[in-house]
């Protein structure tokens, strides 16, 4: 599923000039030239470190049909298709406005604390199952990604998925404003960029702008059983919002939880969704991504999706890479290990989720459940005390060994019996060869952290028979 571009409705809606008459048809949007396909039309961005216009010859040479650009840049033949505007980053807006509102799809924007992603993932999933469905790729969440993924909604789908996240106060309204959507999903609001807020009252405000992009007649999706939901509530209404519906535990709630039961290979769940019992299983362990599914599942319903096939569209659901993926892992020396990739990032909430979800699995007899953790950022004055509280749900999932990479982690490591003590190191890069040296036959080994403590290094130094045994992690993809 591809959008079309055609030179003339591109030079309209980014209000530029064409430096050559050229005839063409875009059917893809790209702003990195590591990505462009052929055919694509490619923006060159001015970022904080890269700009944009020093990659455009290779984004020619990559297959791009034209590029947005602000000057003439250097190695690009004079009469190359270039279309050339004031700003490139004002061009990329410009371009998703009009891809949105020439768009006739049914829209849905999540957001919240964790889950944003996997419930995009559900989302994409289950209504892809009902009719022609877009939904951003990755977590192009951001005010770059945003603006890149409404370029590339085609006109003619008749469902659209959104991700939007935030890191600031006053980020995620702008960006609900350019996705206008019609249902708004907000997962959970949980201590998650602390750093840069006050309380988790401020984070709830925050992820309420998504609601300002919403008219009257839009739907907010809100978990029932977060502490701030009578918050997010009073932010629907105030914005005018007409219809609220919830999900969770709370028999009050829309989607109410009636039952749940968790096995090594997935989880099933009953559920009661506007009064219609449903039942439905996620074929990957991890409770969390089932509980989400009940506010994926009540958005569906709000966009006028048929929940039943929708839910039977949920068995082939998986964690999207880096998120929880598992695998069986053939080793070197003999035998195999079960890995469970959640390097993306992490988050207390997440953090505990994925122990609960190692905790699940059974190692081989005389083998062990390894636990690898990366510091959590971005935590503010409460970080010491949410890494040291990882401690008692590793001890409720009879965790064998932690090894933790950080100084934060170090509140965790010192905590910790000397019999489940692995080693800290301060980078992923000193742990992974100890990590690599340890593993046997067997052992199941879960490995999480922050982006930015590339915890992928870890796997890179697994010593597996293939590469190929395991998709490219952020590390390989970056080389």
């Amino acid at each position: 599923m591809k959008t079309s571009w055609t030179a003339e409705t591109v030079l309209c809606a980014v209000r530029g000039q064409s430096l050559h008459t050229q005839d063409w048809t875009a059917t893809g949007v790209s702003i990195d030239s590591r990505t462009v396909q052929k055919d694509d039309l490619f923006i060159a961005i001015k970022g904080p470190s890269l700009d944009g216009h020093d990659y455009v010859r290779a984004a020619f040479d990559a297959g791009a049909v034209a590029a947005i650009v602000d000057h003439q840049p250097q190695l690009v033949p004079p009469d190359a298709p270039l279309l050339q505007v004031e700003d490139t980053f004002t061009a990329l807006q410009d371009l998703g406005r009009v891809g949105r509102a020439r768009a006739t799809a049914r829209i849905v924007a999540v957001t919240g604390s964790v889950g944003k992603t996997s419930c995009k993932e559900q989302l994409r999933l289950m209504l892809g199952a009902i009719d022609e469905t877009y939904a951003t790729q990755g977590s192009l969440n951001n005010h770059w990604g945003v603006p890149l993924s409404l370029s590339r909604l085609p006109p003619s789908a008749k469902y659209g998925v959104f991700e939007i996240g935030m890191n600031h106060a006053g980020e995620l309204g702008p960006l609900s404003r350019e996705v206008k959507p019609h249902v708004a999903l907000i997962t959970n609001i949980e201590a998650v960029h602390l750093e840069y807020f006050l309380s988790t009252e401020a984070i709830a405000d925050a992820k309420a702008e998504i609601f300002l992009g919403m008219d009257p007649g839009g739907i907010a999706v809100i978990n029932r059983d977060t502490p701030h939901y009578a918050r997010l509530l009073a932010a629907a209404r105030t914005q005018g919002l007409k219809k609220v519906l919830s999900f969770g535990l709370d028999p009050k709630s829309d989607a109410h939880l009636i039952s749940q039961t968790t096995d090594e290979t997935g989880t099933s769940v009953e559920a009661l969704i506007l009064g219609d019992k449903i039942s439905y299983r996620l074929n990957t362990p991890g409770a969390h991504f089932a509980f989400n599914a009940l506010g994926t599942l009540l958005s569906c319903a709000a966009l006028g999706a048929d929940i039943s096939v929708c839910a039977d569209a949920l068995s082939a659901y998986q964690p999207p890479s880096g998120r929880g993926t598992q695998r069986k892992l053939q080793l070197k020396e003999g035998g195999s290990i079960t890995l469970i990739d959640e390097t993306f990032n992490a988050s207390p909430v997440a953090t505990h989720a994925a122990i609960n979800v190692l905790g699940q699995i059974k190692p081989a007899p005389e083998a062990r459940r390894i636990l690898v953790l990366g510091d959590m950022r971005e935590l503010g004055e409460t970080a010491a005390a949410l890494h040291a509280g990882l401690a008692e749900t590793i001890f409720n999932n009879r965790i064998d060994l932690v090894h933790c990479c950080g100084p934060l982690m170090a509140h965790l490591h010192d905590i910790l019996p000397p019999a489940m003590q692995g080693k800290l190191r301060t980078t992923s890069s000193e742990l992974a060869p100890f990590v690599a040296d340890d593993i046997h036959d067997g052992d199941v080994l879960l490995v999480k952290g922050s982006h930015s403590m590339h915890m992928d290094k870890i796997i890179d130094a697994l010593p597996i028979l293939s590469a190929d045994a395991l998709p490219p992690t952020q590390s390989q993809r970056a080389s």
